[in-house]
């Protein structure tokens, strides 16, 4: 697969991320008598994922995340040199997916994306008033846990072809977790595409939502190829593409 399909992929699968997550948040979570909540929105971010597994997983990997992809070189499973491209159609995809957000849901009167864009934030920002220490081991934490799901569901000698649920499954898990702490991004692309449309607080604040997920990403590769020895550097192209 040449560099710009697998580009191309990345970019479709994270322009699906946020607007099918974030989507949900925006435009779902509170809708009058049928909201979908919290529980709707943790699945819909987790079905973004396990959808598009399956739809460009076997193109570009589907990591849809600059810190998914600084956690697979880490851990062996990724070429440095490939990294600017995905980091860069990653972040592309994001943008636009916000940028189809921001056109639906402006549809309606009244709607201000300064107060409701899915944009990650802390202390008066966070959904449930939580501070700068919290989210930053939040997110480090639970990006962290994210990769050790992908390392592990995609090492050569895991059960073959179920990564994509347990990925999914594990995103799922992680926004039921921390959706009240920041609202979740484990994702620096995620974050920047509604960043931008929500303004000046979610900018200000966008740094930890880049800072705190690749270094949790980055100490999972470290700790997985840790665990499971040299083993894990086979396969580098191979298995990473179930995700």
């Amino acid at each position: 697969m040449n560099t710009g399909n697998r580009l191309l992929a990345e970019f479709i699968g994270t322009f699906w991320l946020v607007l099918g997550g974030c989507g949900s948040a925006v435009l779902a979570a509170k809708f009058p008598e049928v909201g979908i909540g919290l529980l709707g929105v943790s699945f819909a971010f987790g079905l973004t994922v396990l959808t598009m597994a399956y739809a460009v997983g076997h193109l570009s990997g589907c990591h849809l995340n600059p810190a998914v992809s600084v956690g697979l070189w880490i851990g062996g499973r990724f070429k440095a040199k490939d990294l600017p491209g995905y980091i860069i159609a990653q972040v592309l995809g994001g943008i636009l997916g916000a940028v189809v957000l921001y056109i639906i849901a402006s549809g309606q009167a009244g709607f201000d994306p300064a107060t409701g864009f899915a944009a990650n934030g802390y202390g008066a920002h966070s959904p449930g008033g939580y501070g700068l220490g919290a989210a930053l081991v939040t997110e480090v934490v639970m990006t962290f846990m994210f990769l050790l799901i992908i390392l592990g569901g995609t090492d050569q000698r895991a059960p073959s072809g179920f990564a994509p649920l347990a990925i999914g499954l594990g995103l799922t898990l992680i926004h039921l977790v921390s959706i009240p702490v920041t609202n979740t991004s484990v994702n620096p692309a995620r974050s920047t595409g509604v960043a931008f449309f929500a303004g000046g607080w979610a900018l200000g604040q966008l740094w930890l939502f880049w800072v705190a997920p690749i270094l949790g990403a980055a100490l999972a590769g470290i700790a997985y190829k840790a665990m499971a020895g040299e083993a894990v550097t086979h396969g580098i192209v191979e298995r990473s593409k179930e995700l």
